[in-house]
Formats: structure tokens, C-alpha cells, sequence
């Protein structure tokens, strides 16, 4: 008898240890494919961010390339006048909207500097020896957008500047990804935009930059502390994976690609416990700034081909549509310089305006 008893215990034990082992063999893959989940997600919206960048910078560049009295310095090789307007600018919107890192410069035909906003004393010098990704509009002349090595590494919207047929020069807005940055921390994600070593020759502002796994920290306004930590993290498994928990932190690379869809780099996103968990609770609230999407880019391309439909210039059409895209604090001091632009259209080419937009949003199904 007790040996039976003592056969029934070992099988009993034997099968709780199998029952046991499984239990957390599928509680392991099930929370693997959580985190792989919220990953995917995570990416997505990021993603969906880098676009809402491009097409900012895109149709803000659009209604600035339309700017007159930019087109009547050019023609008139009037390089004093061209910076002054491109500083009231850029003034303008870092006072009244949040671009605060915003910089705007013009480029002759040749790709030599013309005027920008952020200084004088530049014009004449050329810039075609390390900027590689400016080849491309000898040859399409179209508009561009992406991430681009420079002397340092920023987003860059560059347009053709034309009076009729004629090209003028190329205007070209900047923004750094610092800014890009702060919008990711409100989410509670830490950004490491890492250029590749290789782009130093070029990005030669970027050469005392502190690295991180071998590459350039572009974004000034990382969390240092968090670098030190990450230095000695399985980076293999993390860029084989794209994603990987240290620690109660999730650690997400995404590869960085140019405008000509090269990848110069990565970035990496850290997200914590505690960010992970308001990200699952709610995440609606959690969504990255979506005013623009890559359909706006794609819009944006293909309005730069068309006319100006009911409005007299580009700057008008693109200074009006720009509005419902920014923030609420964004729009006050904008609006003021819309209705002042609309005062000058008669009766009836409002009428056309709204009729036009009508059509649009009819056709388009969009409720306003």
C-alpha cells in the first residue's frame, strides 16, 4: 500500500511539474507576443510621426516657394533683401507657432547660397560638395523631403523656385530633430536619432557628437543617463528582433532612411514600464500628432504640378489650407494674416473658394 501511495505521489508530482512547465511556457510566448504587439503598434505610430514631419515641412515650403517678393530678390540677385525676408519669416512663425528650430535658406540654380535666415555673410558659397542629396534635382527638378545628411543631420523640404517657366533657385526649409524629440517625450518615449559614422565626411558639425552603439547621436537633448545604460545592452538581438525589454524598459530600433530612400542610420525608442502601461489603458490619447499623413506628402507633390484654382497665388492656397492642420495655439496669429489675404478677393471669388472646397470634400467624402 505504501508503495502504490508512494508511485501515485511521483506520478502526481511528475505531472504537475509538466502541467507547471507548460503553464509557463505559454505564459512566456503569450507575453512575447504582447510586447511584439505593442511593438508593432509603437513602430506604427512612430511611423505615422516621421510622416506628420515630411508633410509639414513639405507644405510649408510649397506656400513659401509662391512668395513674390522672394521671387523679386531673386531676379533682382538682391541677396540683403532675400535674407531680411526669409528672417521676418522664420521670426514670425518660431514666435507665433511651434517650429521653433525652423530655418529657411534659398539656393541659386547652381546650388550656391543665396540668402538664409539664420545668419549672413554665407552668400556665394556652395554647397553642392556635402550635400549628396541635392544631385537628384539637377536632373528631376521636383520637390523633396526626408531626413539628410548635411554638415548636420535635420530634416529638409527643398522646392523649386520658378517665375513662370523660368527656375530661380530652390528655397529649402530645415528643421532639427531635436524638435522632433521633445514631441516624442511627451509620450513618454526617449528618442536616439543615430547617424552612421560613414556621414561624418559630410555632417563635419557632427564630429565631437557623442556615439552610441558605434553611431552619431543627432538629437542634442537625449537623456545621457539612459545612454550610459544602453552601451551595454545585447545590440544584436536588439537589431535582429527590432524590439527588446531590459529591465522593464522596451527598447524599439527602426532603420533611417534619406529622401532618395537610403538607410544612414536608425532610431532607437525607449519606452518604460510606466509608458508601456498608459500606452495599453489608453491608447487614443496616446497617438502621435496626426495632422498630416502620407497622404497629405503625397497631396502636397501633386498640387505643386497644378494651378491655383480659385486662389491667385500657391502662398494664398497653401496658406489657407495649412490652417486646419495646426495646433489651436498655432492658428490665432495665422488666421489674422489668412483674413487679411481674403480681404483682397472679391465677392465672387469667395464664392468660387467655397465652392471649389465643397466640391472637394464631396468628392472626397470628408465631413467638415
Amino acid at each position: 500500500m505504501k508503495k502504490y501511495d508512494k508511485t501515485v505521489l511521483i506520478v502526481m508530482f511528475f505531472l504537475l511539474l509538466i502541467l507547471l512547465s507548460s503553464s509557463l511556457f505559454f505564459f512566456n510566448r503569450s507575453e512575447d507576443d504582447r510586447i511584439a504587439e505593442l511593438s508593432d503598434n509603437i513602430i506604427n505610430e512612430f511611423r505615422s510621426a516621421l510622416s506628420n514631419e515630411m508633410a509639414e515641412l513639405l507644405s510649408f515650403s510649397l506656400a513659401l516657394a509662391e512668395n513674390g517678393d522672394l521671387k523679386e530678390a531673386l531676379k533682382k540677385d538682391d541677396e540683403t533683401e532675400g535674407y531680411q525676408i526669409l528672417r521676418d519669416i522664420t521670426e514670425r512663425f518660431k514666435k507665433h507657432t511651434h517650429m521653433k528650430s525652423l530655418r529657411v535658406q534659398v539656393l541659386t540654380p547652381e546650388f550656391y547660397i543665396f540668402a538664409r535666415s539664420w545668419s549672413e555673410g554665407f552668400e556665394g558659397m556652395p554647397i553642392w560638395w556635402f550635400r549628396e542629396d541635392l544631385e537628384t534635382l539637377k536632373n528631376n527638378k521636383q520637390p523633396k523631403v526626408g531626413m539628410e545628411t548635411g554638415r548636420l543631420l535635420t530634416f529638409k523640404s527643398t522646392i523649386p523656385i520658378r517665375s513662370q517657366k523660368t527656375l530661380l533657385g530652390y528655397l529649402e526649409v530645415i528643421r532639427f530633430v531635436d524638435e522632433f524629440s521633445v514631441k516624442l517625450h511627451t509620450k513618454g518615449i526617449e528618442l536616439f536619432a543615430l547617424m552612421d559614422e560613414v556621414y561624418l565626411e559630410q555632417a563635419s558639425l557632427m564630429r565631437n557628437f557623442p556615439r552610441l552603439f558605434g553611431r552619431v547621436i543627432a538629437n542634442q537633448n537625449y537623456n545621457s543617463s539612459l545612454r550610459r545604460h544602453l552601451e551595454n545592452i545585447d545590440t544584436h538581438k536588439l537589431f535582429e528582433k527590432q524590439f527588446l525589454m531590459d529591465n522593464d524598459r522596451l527598447l524599439l530600433w527602426e532603420p533611417m532612411y534619406n529622401g532618395e530612400g537610403d538607410e544612414i542610420g536608425g532610431y532607437l525608442l525607449v519606452l518604460s514600464d510606466e509608458s508601456l502601461k498608459n500606452y495599453e489603458t489608453d491608447s487614443h490619447d496616446f497617438l502621435f500628432f496626426r495632422q498630416f499623413s502620407q497622404e497629405d506628402i503625397n497631396r502636397a507633390f501633386e498640387l505643386k504640378g497644378q494651378n491655383f484654382g480659385s486662389f491667385k497665388s500657391g502662398y494664398d492656397r497653401d496658406l489657407v489650407g495649412l490652417l486646419p492642420k495646426l495646433h489651436e495655439e498655432d492658428k490665432r496669429e495665422l488666421e489674422q494674416e489668412a483674413r487679411e489675404i481674403l480681404n483682397l478677393y472679391d465677392k465672387n471669388e469667395l464664392i468660387d473658394i467655397i465652392l471649389e472646397n465643397k466640391y472637394k470634400e464631396k468628392k472626397t467624402g470628408v465631413i467638415e
